[in-house]
């Protein structure tokens, strides 16, 4: 099965074959996101699967924060490019977990803690996010703790 970033590079082929703007330029904007994280992290380093995703759920994340400014400005002009952007991203991003899952997964760590309070928090947060990564945004899982530990 081949990488995020070589999927990429065969999909970038292929949307020049088909001429698929919209498609090509998501492509390409992924690809410089990409090679600019590899680049931060060190000279002639590569990402790993994990890394690219947390990347791309980045890159969306940014897109469905712009696409929340423009319905809030009133604004159409571009929001339908962002929207095709998103999706473009998060046909690359692992399957997201439901809220039911994420909610399991926080119940299972903090008993395996033994968190009682919101002081657990940080502590569980440490242990759940890991393997939450790529999978939920962390925005959600924090909420789903918070909730969970302030019952």
């Amino acid at each position: 099965m081949p990488t995020i970033v070589e999927q990429l590079e065969q999909d970038m082929k292929q949307a020049m074959r088909d001429r698929d703007r919209p498609r090509l330029s998501a492509i390409r904007m992924m690809r410089s996101a990409l090679q600019n994280a590899a680049i931060a992290k060190g000279p002639n380093t590569a990402l790993d699967d994990t890394e690219a995703a947390d990347v791309l759920a980045r890159e969306a994340r940014q897109r469905k924060e712009t696409i929340d400014e423009f319905r809030k400005a009133g604004r159409e002009d571009g929001l339908e490019e962002q929207e095709a952007e998103l999706a473009v991203v998060e046909s690359y991003l692992p399957e997201r977990l439901s809220r039911d899952e994420i909610e399991a997964e926080a119940r299972r760590i903090i008993d395996d803690i033994g968190a009682r309070s919101m002081a657990d928090r940080g502590r569980v947060m440490g242990a759940l996010m890991p393997a939450m990564r790529g999978r939920a945004d962390g925005k959600d899982v924090s909420d789903i703790v918070q909730q969970l530990l302030s019952r």
